[in-house]
């Protein structure tokens, strides 16, 4: 019984995005409710919560001395990770990260790192040796839909709140100071969603309608409108006149979300 309910509001969600309305009846270019809540965990680097609608998305940066790639050996290093954790969804399960959560680290990282959000220059502590790495660590606490969108929030938010400790080096040691400094953040990157359902563009789908979609678009988009990350998921396609047209709805929502970030 519960599958055949799911299906006939899978149809209803459907019928009703042809004709340019939405089930929650937001417009198909309107976003749901955001509220960014930096600076939530006392003992982490730097941290921020995201509501969107009613996905929860939090996220802590650590801040630790590591070596830097041999192919980059003037700046700091960046790892994100992401964890679904159980309690977020039934579809969510314990253990080792699945395919689901390597992608949302991905998207998250490349919008960072292709943004040039993080001055990494200013991370290097002796170039070749000894540098700054940036974690950060995403955690879904609940599942409505649009991971991406709050994620990659969450962690621009967290990034911004997120402080380095002051430091000298003597004798090849680095010796850690008191104060802190904040993190050299240059780009504000904003990801923006989109499904498609029946040849329609929708932003910030929710879960239901994620389960019926053709297909899944993600842009990053910089502070100067620049898209600097594109990842397409979902077995259906998009036309180059749908990507056009992505990309200039992309290009207003992130000047308008980027507007809750505090910096």
């Amino acid at each position: 019984m519960s599958a055949m309910v799911t299906r006939v509001k899978q149809e209803q969600i459907a019928q009703l995005i042809s004709r340019g309305k939405r089930l929650d009846g937001r417009g198909l270019t309107d976003y749901r409710e955001i509220k960014v809540e930096p600076g939530i965990i006392e003992k982490a680097e730097g941290s921020a919560r995201v509501l969107l609608g009613k996905t929860e998305v939090m996220v802590g940066t650590k801040i630790e001395i590591g070596e830097p790639f041999s192919d980059t050996p003037n700046e700091g290093v960046l790892t994100v990770n992401a964890e679904l954790v159980p309690l977020a969804s039934p579809t969510f399960e314990a253990g080792p990260p699945d395919e689901n959560s390597i992608e949302l680290a991905r998207i998250v990282d490349r919008g960072i790192r292709e943004s040039k959000a993080i001055d990494l220059e200013k991370l290097c502590i002796e170039p070749g040796k000894k540098t700054f790495v940036v974690f950060v660590d995403v955690y879904v606490l609940n599942h409505d839909g649009n991971l991406i969108d709050a994620s990659a929030l969450a962690a621009v938010a967290a990034l911004l709140n997120t402080k380095m400790p002051n430091y000298e080096v003597k004798e090849d040691e680095v010796k850690i100071k008191s104060g802190f400094t904040p993190l050299p953040i240059r780009r504000h990157p904003i990801t923006v969603t989109f499904a498609k359902i029946s040849d329609k563009l929708v932003v910030d789908p929710w879960l239901e309608e994620e389960q019926v979609m053709d297909a899944r678009l993600s842009m990053a988009i910089d502070d100067d409108g620049n898209i600097c990350a594109i990842q397409k998921g979902g077995s259906g396609y998009f036309t180059p006149k749908e990507v056009l047209e992505a990309a200039s709805t992309a290009k207003e929502k992130a000047e308008e979300i980027r507007k809750k970030l505090k910096w």
